[in-house]
């Protein structure tokens, strides 16, 4: 079970997600005109089911998705986030008012496919660098909406968050290198702006690895190195300053490049090329939840 506290803005963005299912072009309130064809009395039970192998990530996602259609919804979970499944397991018994579970069901079932998607991406890249002391993780490069419930989904596939945004850490890149006029003076800009917030700095040569060491960030980034070049970086790395390699990083070459030595691998990877899980709810005969 993932104990990492869950999204702040988790409700907004399920409501943002039944708004685009439910809210019609000037309406004010929810609409779904297939539930009028269901007794509004009837009741349902339904199940979750995953068809592949899968990390598992959104399960309060999908809750909040059904409780915001209609509180009388009761889920039992027989899965948790950051858990590994396999095809065809049940994840999840929904009793509720008919209407409510086929409403909710298109918006809970995308976070959950989404949100694993992401999560077993990610453990499949952790896995990868198994043994290793790389840590690896993800950028900013996430679906937009989505970026807090995406960085939720790494945590759950064993990955490492970076930055959340731009207003958390500094990520000083090339455009900002050459706006400052060096790497030298945007590390102490930033020094003077934010004194006590993470400084990482990206490099692309020896040479200006040199500079930034000299500057003394706090992590630097190594970017589109070679094997060798990141080898040769780690030799010469002065205490107290981290490493992170990116760019050009592949399942295939992610393991040797994570034997460098280097602390950290950042992956845009793990959001953006995104494989959704195959999930169903289908509604099985009426019975008490276990």
């Amino acid at each position: 079970m993932i104990s990492t506290k869950l999204p702040h803005d988790l409700a907004q963005c399920v409501q943002q997600a039944l708004d685009e299912d439910l809210l019609g072009d000037g309406a004010r309130q929810y609409s779904d005109i297939n539930a009028d064809l269901i007794p509004a009395e009837k009741t349902d039970h339904a199940r979750i089911v995953c068809r592949e192998t899968a990390v598992i990530a959104g399960t309060a996602y999908a809750e909040e998705a059904f409780r915001q259609i209609d509180d009388r919804c009761e889920l039992v979970w027989h899965v948790h986030d950051g858990e590994r499944v396999e095809a065809d397991t049940v994840l999840c018994d929904v009793k509720g008012p008919s209407r409510a579970l086929l409403t909710a069901e298109r918006a809970a079932l995308n976070f959950l496919q989404t949100l694993s998607g992401t999560a077993t991406t990610t453990a499949q890249y952790v896995a990868a660098v198994e043994g290793t002391s790389a840590k690896l993780l993800d950028t900013r490069k996430t679906l937009p909406g989505l970026r807090n419930a995406q960085k939720y989904a790494v945590l759950c596939g064993g990955g490492h968050n970076h930055r959340i945004g731009l207003y958390d850490a500094f990520l000083i890149k090339e455009n900002h290198i050459a706006a400052s006029g060096s790497i030298s003076a945007a590390i102490e800009r930033a020094r003077q702006a934010h004194p006590n917030t993470l400084l990482e700095i990206e490099v692309e040569n020896h040479e200006e690895l040199m500079e930034a060491i000299d500057a003394q960030p706090d992590r630097i980034m190594l970017d589109n190195f070679s094997l060798g070049d990141l080898r040769s970086a780690v030799e010469e790395k002065p205490e107290g300053i981290d490493y992170e390699a990116s760019g050009g990083i592949t399942l295939d070459n992610l393991r040797a490049v994570a034997e460098t030595g280097v602390d950290y691998i950042s992956l845009g990877v793990l959001t953006k090329d995104l494989h959704s899980i195959d999930l169903s709810m289908r509604v099985v005969d009426e019975k008490p939840l276990p």
